[in-house]
Order: structure tokens, then sequence, then C-alpha cells
């Protein structure tokens, strides 16, 4: 009989088992709900600089000196909301969209596209307020996932461009139908005052078109990324990490000198432990006595300094 999870329970198992698109819904709701709190009790402690605090640390600001003061807006930005609605439309197209990429490609990919797609949108509406007069004295700040998830929509929609998806029971659409209508959507869109940052999504959707060209060559630009990375990664946890001990080899060693390898100082290990285990079973068979004084102080040597 299957018991009946409860919400905690429920939510756990959504986050573990839900792949990578639920971690991202899961990381959004969390920032959304920081900064709710933050808007309906800040008030009572930090007055009017409350805004001032939410735009610091979580939009991007579009002027050139406003990013230079506060760069890590192009990366929090795409993980934060303001609006309740604002955030469920992106949650929902990042839902759908986000399920059906990782079943073509897989959850570290939706992740890269994810980040970004959301950080070349950003640079993308940054771009557009410096050189378009439209924009010239106007200080705009750019929040939420739009452009991260055009990015996974877009990349999804040019690697599968006949996959349909029901909208309505009864009406399907390809997918590049409706990728073709977003995209236009925003193009028509880009000099209107509607409070919506349609660079962004247009920057989303270049890099998710860029992210599946040449899809299963090693040239491919998420796979680069993926792989600097990785080598990245790797440095810093050869850098920090638990190294195994290494020691000068002395007289009555390999006769190369220098310091061992790895490979060489486990193989010194295991050698060494053998020679032990045959000592020890000489002196069960025939006692202490019946031992070589080159055994002996072998013996004697490894219990006092483990080697």
């Amino acid at each position: 009989m299957q018991t009946e999870r409860t919400l905690i329970e429920e939510l756990k198992h959504q986050f573990s088992n839900g792949g990578m698109t639920m971690k991202l819904i899961f990381v959004n709701l969390i920032v959304f709900v920081f900064i709710a709190l933050i808007k309906s009790f800040g008030r009572l402690m930090l007055g009017d600089i409350q805004v001032e605090i939410l735009n610091a640390l979580f939009t991007l600001d579009t002027s050139f000196s406003g990013f230079i003061v506060k760069p890590w807006g192009l990366f929090t930005s795409i993980f934060a909301h303001f609006d309740f609605f604002h955030l469920f439309f992106n949650m929902l197209m990042l839902y759908f969209a986000g399920r059906a990429f990782e079943q073509v490609f897989n959850r570290s990919r939706l992740l890269y596209t994810y980040i970004l797609g959301g950080v070349i949108g950003g640079i993308f509406e940054m771009i557009a307020h410096e050189i378009f007069p439209i924009f010239e004295g106007i200080q705009t700040v750019v929040v939420g996932a739009s452009g991260s998830t055009m990015a996974i929509f877009i990349a999804l929609a040019f690697h599968k461009p006949n996959l349909k998806v029901e909208i309505l029971p009864g009406f399907s659409f390809r997918l590049m139908i409706l990728a073709a209508f977003f995209l236009i959507k925003d193009l028509l869109a880009i000099a209107t005052p509607d409070h919506t940052a349609h660079f962004a999504h247009i920057g989303g959707a270049v890099l998710g078109i860029i992210s599946v060209q040449n899809i299963h060559s090693e040239s491919n630009f998420i796979t680069l990324i993926q792989r600097y990375m990785k080598s990245i990664v790797a440095f810093f946890r050869k850098l920090f990490g638990k190294r195994q001990p290494t020691f000068t080899i002395k007289q009555g060693g390999s006769g190369r000198g220098g310091v061992m390898t790895d490979e060489e100082y486990n193989y010194e290990v295991k050698q060494r432990q053998q020679k032990v285990d045959q000592i020890l079973d000489k002196i069960a068979k025939s006692g202490y006595e019946s031992l070589s004084k080159a055994e002996k102080d072998f013996l004697f040597n490894h219990s006092k300094n483990g080697k």
C-alpha cells in the first residue's frame, strides 16, 4: 500500500527526483520568497532603503557605470522575480521547456543553457541601452529568468523543430512555429515602453540557437564551456583538495632520488605491507627469535614510523 507524502516530503521528493528543471524552479521560488519577505517585513526596520538593498542584490543595472558597481547582478538577476505573475509565467515555460530539454539532452546542458542564456540576455540588454538613443537618460534595471527560459525553449525548438506540443486539448503546434511567434513578438516590441526586457529575450534566443550548432562536435559552444569549467574545477580541487603524502626517497629506495609520485607511493606502501605480513607469518610459525637481524630492524622501524 502506497503511503501519502507530507508536503515537506513531497517537496524533497520533487527536488531530488525532478531533474535539473525542478532544481532551477526551486531556486527561483526560494529567491522569490526571500525577496517577498524582505519586501513585507523589511519596511518595518529598513524603511524605503529595502528597495535599494533588493535592487543592489538582485537586479542588473543596464547602465555601464551601474554594472561596474554591482556586476554580480548579471548572475543574480536571472534567479530573481519581484512580481508573482512574472515568476509564474517564467516558471511555467521553464517547466514545460526544461522537462522536454532534459529528455532530448541532459541536466548538465540544461543548467549551462539556463545560466548562459540569462547572462547573454543581460549583456544584450546592456548593449542596447548603451547604443540606442531611445534609452538615453533612462535608468533601467533588469530582473527575471525570461532570457534563460527563452534560451532553453529556442535551443529545443531549433534542435527539434518538428516536435509538436499541445497548447490546448485538440490544438497542437510545431515547436518551431511557437518559437517564431515569440521571436517575432519580441522583435516587434523592442522599442515599446512596456517595461519588458525584450533585448534580454533576444539575447537568450541567440544563445539558444548557437548552443545547438554542431551539437555533436567538440567545438559546440556549450560543450566548450563545460570542458573549460571542468578544467577550472579540477584545478582548484587539486590546489585546495586533500593530497596524498609524498616523501623524499632515501638510501635503500628506488635509487632515483627526488619526490615520489602517488603511484610510486602507493606501490611502496603495498610492498612494505606484504613484507610485514610475511614477517608476522614467520613469527606465528617459528617465533620471534627465528627472525634475522634485518627482519627485526624492519619490523621495529615499521612499528615506530609507520613505514
